[in-house]
Parts: structure tokens; sequence; C-alpha cells
């Protein structure tokens, strides 16, 4: 039997204490949120209906390192530190001097990163005396992480599912119910918003946040959770990456290029961002590369522009590149990348230059990720399966090359709940769905007055 290590384990006595906030490192000023109505930043006044002060405080912290509480390592520990894994059959294969790793985020109970943000905001909610969370979920990752998380600190959850993702993945619902949350596919009829909403029945991450963020709105014991794209849910999720960097050391090797998938941007934060501060501080070379679908190509064919984060407009406006708060992605199966928008600290570092984004349709995706499973034995979901892609190409292009070049890839979770989308690749009948250009300019036309950013 070889000697190589496959896999590179922490104890869980190395769990990271604190999270890294990026926001202080981040080339030029901050661009800030703003309230809609005045166009000026937006406060913490315009978010304590939605938000306790606990992750408000997380949200606009300037402090480059933020403490874990105790409480929350200790849920943690039910998964992390998660493993890395020298990704060497898949090498063999590929024939490439590559070294690829991945880091695998679907050893959690919920499958994916999602619960790493998921508990840390539960246990703030929880500490404020809120009763009740309204969320959306894309494909059911972040739903089911909120779900497991207010059932472990006794709080009451309320998912609208987008339309598209409640029919093609019914078995996240049913994790989601198992945990006890209640599950509304969207649009729905319970809120103002779905309704007005209903010409759009495969729904989007946008509407589905409208509808959450119109209960919390409402009801006085109900806050609103979030899995993506704000500043907090990023820093929770930079356990991954601090990992990455100590298992990364155990290998001997320094990453080349990190590689990730990006919806909203909480993944591909999570494991970059630690990553990220070591460049900015001149401490490494690494490149970042970001793979989002082609039938919602955000980072690749967005506007830089201040936008609402959901459909119907009921959120503060955001610095980021966007397709339009209104545009309403195609069904593609990996429905946690089917949002108009971006994480502003992400988008900003693409825009810097620091991030280059590529875009891929299905097809070629889901190639990668069956030449994953059948050499690694782990079933990608479809959402990592586009940072799969990315790498192969990047070892594929090291062997063109005849260059050694280490690659460390996000795995976010597996796809155990998406085998219907495996079915439709393997006999044939996944479509690589065309993007609108014409809709996505429709929707930019309709982006609020806001100040242009550079």
């Amino acid at each position: 039997m070889s000697t190589d290590t496959v896999k590179f384990l922490l104890p869980e006595a190395e769990l990271p204490t604190h999270w890294i906030n990026l926001l202080p490192d981040l080339p030029g000023d901050p661009m800030p949120p703003l309230n809609p109505q005045t166009m000026q930043p937006a406060g913490p006044d315009d978010l304590t209906p939605i938000f306790p002060m606990g992750v408000i405080q997380q949200e606009v912290s300037m402090e480059p390192e933020v403490e874990i509480p105790d409480e929350v390592r200790e849920v943690y520990k039910l998964w992390r530190p998660t493993p890395l894994y020298r990704a060497r059959r898949l090498e063999k294969t590929l024939d490439t001097p590559a070294h690829i790793y991945y880091k695998y985020e679907g050893v959690s109970p919920a499958g994916s990163h999602k619960p790493n943000s998921a508990v840390a905001q539960a246990y703030e909610h929880k500490q404020a005396g809120v009763k009740r969370l309204s969320t959306e979920t894309g494909a059911g990752q972040w739903g089911s992480a909120l779900a497991l998380a207010c059932q472990l600190f006794g709080l009451e959850c309320v998912i609208y599912m987008v339309g598209a993702s409640y029919d093609q993945k019914p078995y996240r619902r049913s994790m989601m119910q198992t945990w006890g949350a209640t599950v509304h596919r969207s649009p729905s009829d319970t809120t103002d918003a779905g309704r007005s909403q209903a010409s759009h029945p495969t729904g989007s991450l946008g509407i589905a946040i409208s509808e959450a963020v119109e209960v919390a709105a409402k009801d006085a014991d109900t806050n609103y959770s979030l899995g993506s794209v704000l500043n907090h849910v990023c820093l929770h999720q930079t356990v991954i990456g601090q990992e990455a960097i100590a298992q990364m050391g155990m290998a001997g090797e320094e990453p080349d290029v990190v590689v990730g998938c990006v919806g909203g941007g909480s993944n591909f934060a999570g494991l970059s961002f630690p990553f990220i501060r070591r460049l900015l501080r001149g401490e490494a070379k690494t490149r970042f590369l970001a793979a989002e679908p082609a039938a919602c190509p955000t980072l690749t064919r967005g506007a830089y522009r201040y936008d609402f984060g959901d459909t119907v407009g009921m959120t503060p406006l955001l610095p980021m590149y966007t397709l339009g708060h209104d545009f309403v992605p195609p069904p593609v199966h990996a429905g946690g990348l089917r949002y108009h928008g971006d994480a502003p600290m992400l988008c900003g570092l693409v825009k810097a230059g620091v991030i280059e984004a590529r875009a891929y349709a299905q097809n070629p995706a889901f190639e990668a990720a069956v030449t994953f499973a059948r050499n690694e034995g782990i079933v990608p979901g479809p959402e990592p399966a586009h940072a799969i892609r990315a790498g192969v190409d990047e070892a594929l292009a090291a062997r063109e090359a005849g260059e050694e070049r280490v690659i460390l890839i996000g795995l976010s979770g597996h796809g155990h709940f998406d085998m219907s989308a495996y079915d439709d690749y393997l006999a044939g009948k996944l479509e690589d769905v065309e993007f609108s250009e014409q809709d996505m300019q429709a929707a930019l036309a309709r982006l609020p007055e806001a100040p242009a950013i550079a």
C-alpha cells in the first residue's frame, strides 16, 4: 500500500477561535449599502427591524478578527474541522503534473458549508430573544442548514424555497421538515411579494428573499436570516479557509490557484478570504478563480451598480455586479447559483482584479462532476460541479504547459439530493440553457436611481 497521504485532518482542538474579517484589508474605501428612500448609507436603524444587534455589529465591524462564541464552536464540533483531500486518483486520470486538493464541506449534517453561518446567526437571534426566523433557499442547502440551526437553538423556522428547486429536490424539503421547519414553495400566496410574482412560477432567490423579508418585517417575533451575500455571512464562512491554510501546511504545499463556485458568494468567500488576506498583505501570490453558471453569469456579464438584494425592492441597495433585481434566471439544476447579484466584498475584489470569474454551462460542469465522482468517490452538488470544472481546466492547462501547479478547490457540498440532475445528464437530456442578454438589459433598465460607482 502506498504511503502517500490522501486526507489531511485537523483535531477539534484546532478549530478556529475567530472569524477572519476581510473588510479592513480591501483595496479602497468600502462602498456602503444605501437606504433606497434617502440614498444615504444604511445604518443600524435600517437593519434592526429584521436583524439583531449582534449580527449588525458583525456586518459593519472593521476589526480584522471577530471572536467565535463558545456555544457556536461547540456546535461546529459536530462536523468541524472538515477534511482536506489530495485528489490523487483524479490527477492520474487527467495525466496532469498539477497537484489537486479539495476542501470538503459535505460532511456537515446538512451536507454543505451553509451551517457555518446558520449556527452563528441562530445563536445571535436566540441571544436577542427572537422566537422565529424566516429565510429563503435556492437549492435547499441554506434552508436545510437554518432548519437544523433553529432546531438546535430552540427557534421556529419558516422557509421560502425557490419553486424550481422545490419541485426538483423534494427530499431537501423533507430534510427541512424533519428538523421542524415550515417550507413554502416560492412564489407563494402567503405574502404580498409572492402574489405579485405569480407570473414567474419557477421562482428565483430574489423573489424568495422578498417573501422572507416581508414575513419578518410584519411580525415582531420574527427576524430574517440570509444565507449569503452580506458581510457577516462571508465572515462566518472563513472557518473554511483558515482550516485549509493549516491543512495545506500539513501537506507542505501552497496553492497557486484557489477555485470555488459563486452564487451569492458565501462558499467562495469562506475558502478564499483568508488566502486573499495573505495576498493583499504581500504574503502570497495566489490566483483566485470564481466559477458561475453561464445561465446566470452575474460576475462575467452583469453591471457593477447599486441594486436591491431582492426582487420586490425591500432591502437596502448593495454595490455589486447585478443582472437586475427582477431578472429571473432560467431553472438550471444549480439552484444555489441562481442569484442576480453577488456579495459586495467579492464583487469589489473582482472589480479590483484580485479574483477572476469564469462562466460554465451545465453539461461541461456535470461532465467534470461525473469524472470527479468516478475517481474520488464523492458525488458533488451541482453548484460545486462548476468549481470542479474550473479546477479540471486548470489541471489540463498545467498538463499542456508541462508545469506543476497546486490547485485548491472548494467542494461546498454533496449531490445526494440532486440525483435527478445526474439522471438528466447521464440520459443526455440536460440542456445548456441560454442566457438572455435581452432580459438582462431590460432588468438593468429598471434599476433604481442611485449614485454611480466606479
